[in-house]
């Protein structure tokens, strides 16, 4: 690879997977929010809000799904390091025919949690997506995107 470009962090030389070694990283106390929405209809939106869907509790269930998705992120995704979470909170902003739902990650480690809270926020979609598949055939999960980090000193 040329000095020009930069290399990915991931990719040995002979272009190869690997997992970044961080052993020489300070910790650091480290925060990512992610965000997305699920567009519903607005006969969904309100059966989720006043607790009148075939499953249950949609919203109570996707949080729970969301925070237990950011602890078994290093599970799903093949190169992440495993982090000790000293936070995970999963919130939902309902709109007419839509739910915002955000995730805030926090640890206090060698390396982020971006991957952690768009994991949150992917789960914490899909299962309000399961929960109601039955009464809305129209759902669309979009715009799943990292709002911010953080990295400060401890």
């Amino acid at each position: 690879m040329s000095n020009s470009k930069k290399q990915l962090s991931h990719i040995r030389e002979d272009g190869t997977a690997a997992m970044v070694d961080v052993s020489e990283k300070k910790v650091s106390r480290r925060e990512a929010i992610a965000v997305g929405s699920i567009q519903l209809q607005a006969n969904t939106v309100t059966a989720i809000s006043n607790g009148e869907t075939p499953k249950g509790d949609v919203l109570a269930v996707a949080r729970i799904a969301g925070i237990q998705a950011a602890k078994k992120t290093a599970d799903l995704i093949p190169l992440c390091h495993q982090l000790p979470l000293t936070k995970v909170a999963v919130d939902f902003d309902i709109k007419m025919t839509e739910i915002t739902i955000t995730a805030l990650v926090r640890t206090d480690a060698k390396t982020g949690v971006e991957m952690e809270a768009l994991t949150a926020v992917s789960v914490a979609a899909l299962t309000i997506y399961d929960m109601c598949k039955a009464i809305d055939k129209t759902m669309v999960i979009s715009n799943v995107t990292l709002q911010k980090k953080t990295k400060s000193e401890i």
